[in-house]
């Protein structure tokens, strides 16, 4: 569900210990590792999470895609949330989040933003995973995610340029 947040920016509402109340932005609430690996959030000590808000429906085909080890109940070796919108057989919205792949869902503007406004052809698709993995370090025992998000994404773009929902 994390990652379906992230793409659709949402916020999430939080009720303080003294009674106060807080609204953080989806793309906010995770901590990346640096000093302090066992922070995952931003949340206070005691601070619990109320409710969770959604903006407005996105035009396009919206799809969860998740690689698993095994065929039931598997925790997604790497996953891809998205909403696509094709027009005449143009990009006009692309909306990407992935999980798996790193210590937060992941989501990259420059990746959306290349695919936007074209046919989505394999060499878009090539620069648009070289972006997204560009800063991408496998540690021995999940390198191959990298190439596994790099077909992922592919089969979600060609997908919605298809016409073919999830």
């Amino acid at each position: 569900m994390a990652v379906a947040m992230r793409l659709l920016d949402a916020t999430v509402e939080t009720l303080k210990t003294d009674g106060s109340t807080r609204k953080i932005a989806i793309k906010d609430f995770y901590c990346l590792p640096k000093d302090t690996p066992h922070i995952e959030n931003v949340l206070e000590s005691g601070e619990l999470i109320t409710h969770v808000v959604l903006p407005a429906p996105i035009k396009g085909m919206h799809t969860y895609d998740k690689v698993r080890d095994r065929a039931s109940y598997a925790f997604a070796l790497v996953s891809c949330a998205a909403v696509i919108n094709v027009e005449e057989g143009k990009i006009t919205t692309a909306r990407l989040a992935f999980g798996g792949i790193g210590t937060e869902p992941w989501r990259n503007e420059a990746v959306e933003a290349l695919l936007t406004g074209t046919d989505g052809n394999d060499d878009v698709i090539k620069q648009a995973a070289d972006l997204l993995l560009k800063d991408a370090k496998g540690s021995g025992q999940n390198d191959f995610k990298i190439p596994l998000t790099r077909r992922l994404l592919k089969q979600v773009i060609q997908r919605a340029l298809a016409g073919k929902g999830a």
